[in-house]
């Protein structure tokens, strides 16, 4: 199949690796922003086929695992009032807030609806009327313009019962905290390609030049992430800093023009809280003025929201890449994929989630998947 088996040769993926192995003479931290590499990595043991010189650093690159846990807690309040219907993603449901998850609230009477698009919620609200139809708006780039056409077209056609609930957040502004952290050891980035496809690479230069890191936009099939390392590496061992497209059938300098006129209509740039990391400046979007009506935060008063996270959960360190998942002493023992402590366990594209997957259960000497 075009673009998916000729990316998973392993004659190609044995010279891809040669020649890291050939170019690295001294240790390296590379950062994989998205967590869908994440994914990919772990499950082909591609960590474990790079020479001991590359350690990769797994990011904050998962939209579900970072979406702050106030707004879960808002999400369960919402989804449980009898006027409304609450609609997500399923990767959303069994994300834990402070004290139950949408699975729980759906148990418990709430009108729950798992959609494969926010369109969907949209015709939803138009086939019920008498029912406030919420999406639960959450994700990077990638996400954020059909989000931004579904309101959209709720504003153009007089859907007035349909709201979302946003919690969109940028890539670039993190990359910019997690290089301005104390403990930060990221040498170099692998960018998400699925990202700048729609946001282009004009962001990431500056972030370049101003903290000295190679930035390479990478794809997610294993010889995607294996001709990224190579790039990043390359760049590294010659002290060069700069911003490759290493994906370019998915990715253009000017990224996507008409997702990127949405966006700019619907919504603008605000501060945003990240889970397990913080108040990242600049990090996130919220509707305009011009369709803050259709925002869910506005339209429900929700208030009194106390949030708790579990003592022993480690996610929020997982997230910025200080440990690996199988540091934390809850991983796969009172936290596991049907008891989670945290998003990054029961997320598709979590961290902990990948390490459970594929039995990296204790240490990184195990015999690497295919």
């Amino acid at each position: 199949m075009k673009y998916i088996d000729e990316f998973n040769d392993p004659e190609l993926a044995g010279r891809l690796l040669d020649e890291i192995r050939a170019t690295a003479t001294r240790p390296w931290a590379l950062m994989e922003v998205c967590g869908g590499q994440t994914h990919s990595i772990i499950r082909h043991g591609i960590d474990q086929l790079l020479p001991e010189e590359v350690e990769l650093i797994h990011g904050p690159g998962c939209p579900v695992c970072v979406t702050p846990l106030d707004v879960i807690d808002k999400a369960l309040e919402i989804a449980a009032r009898p006027e409304v219907i609450f609609c997500s993603f399923g990767d959303m449901l069994r994300v834990p807030g402070t004290d139950r998850d949408l699975f729980r609230v759906k148990g418990e009477g709430g009108d729950v609806r798992v959609v494969y698009s926010p369109l969907d919620a949209l015709d939803l609200a138009r086939r019920n009327p008498d029912r406030q139809v919420v999406f639960f708006a959450i994700g990077f780039e990638t996400t954020a313009p059909a989000n931004a056409m579904a309101v959209h077209q709720a504003r153009r056609l007089g859907i007035g019962n349909f709201s979302l609930l946003v919690s969109h957040v940028r890539v670039p502004p993190a990359i910019e905290a997690i290089m301005t952290a104390p403990e930060c050891r990221v040498q170099g980035f692998l960018a998400a390609g699925h990202v700048c496809s729609v946001m282009g690479t004009a962001e990431y230069p500056g972030l370049a030049d101003r903290h000295r890191v190679p930035i390479v936009v990478t794809g997610f099939e294993p010889l995607d992430i294996l001709e990224g390392i190579r790039r990043a590496v390359h760049q590294l061992e010659r002290g060069e800093h700069r911003v490759e497209n290493a994906y370019p059938r998915a990715v253009r300098e000017q990224g996507n023009p008409a997702a990127l006129r949405m966006l700019e209509e619907v919504f603008e740039v605000t501060d945003r809280n990240w889970r397990g990391i913080g108040r990242i400046p600049a990090s996130g979007w919220r509707l305009s003025d011009a369709y803050r009506a259709f925002d869910a935060e506005h339209r429900f008063d929700v208030t009194g929201i106390r949030t708790e996270e579990p003592a022993v959960c480690r996610a929020g360190e997982v997230l910025q890449g200080l440990i690996k998942p199988t540091e934390c002493e809850a991983f796969g023992t009172a936290c596991t994929p049907r008891t989670p402590l945290g998003a990054t366990m029961v997320s598709s594209e979590g961290a902990c989630a990948a390490y459970y997957l594929y039995r990296r259960m204790n240490t990184p000497e195990m015999n690497p998947v295919g």
